[in-house]
């Protein structure tokens, strides 16, 4: 074998070794991030990140860039509600970026929470709300953003299955200005309470 091919051999090794090592690290990080999600963030969240009490959201099948975005904004403290300082500044400020998408992940996959009714009538409400909007009020359809299903698309989140009690909760942040979301605080900021609490019954319907 010639120098060259002694060279060229070389790196070909030392390439399959960084990219054995690098899978290894990855493999190593998602396993952290995995027993983080199993043995602190189920204390609130539930086992696979299906909650009980309707004070702490559910993660389940949640999409992966919004949980990383607002894990993130708990980091950065840029979600300032009560309970966001009262829970998660603590625990998300001793996150990292690589552990954050971990946990992400690790939720993003988990099959989803069964949808909960027990007010067909409010959550037909809902449904109409959710599917056409308001045009007359020039509020769009939810659907519009967060999917016919509600199982959010792209970065917007998933709302099917949410605790109906946590989603009215959170609109009501957003509307007061509490939660930071000028985009959807522009979209909810005219409805009313009982419109608020139809969709809320209809995403946990789903």
């Amino acid at each position: 074998m010639n120098c060259k091919n002694v060279a060229l051999a070389a790196m070909l090794l030392a390439g399959a070794v960084t990219a054995v090592n690098a899978q290894n690290n990855a493999a190593e990080m998602q396993k952290a991030a995995e027993e983080k999600a199993v043995n602190l963030c189920s204390t609130c969240h539930g086992p696979r990140g299906i909650s009980t009490s309707s004070e702490f959201p559910i993660l389940a099948a949640q999409r992966k860039g919004y949980l990383e975005a607002q894990i993130d904004a708990f980091r950065k403290r840029t979600r300032a509600e009560k309970d966001a300082h009262d829970f998660m500044w603590g625990i998300a400020g001793n996150l990292d970026e690589a552990i954050i998408g971990g946990i992400a992940a690790y939720y993003a996959a988990q099959p989803p929470a069964r949808g909960r009714s027990d007010d067909p009538a409010l959550v037909a409400k809902g449904k109409e709300l959710f599917d056409k909007g308001l045009p007359e009020r020039g509020i769009p359809a939810c659907m519009a953003c967060h999917g016919a299903d509600a199982a959010g698309t792209a970065d917007f989140p998933r709302l099917a299955g949410q605790h109906a009690k946590y989603v009215v909760k959170q609109l009501n942040y957003i509307q007061s200005l509490v939660r930071a979301a000028p985009v959807m605080h522009g979209i909810v900021k005219d409805l009313a309470p009982t419109e608020i609490e139809a969709l809320a019954a209809y995403v946990q319907a789903k």
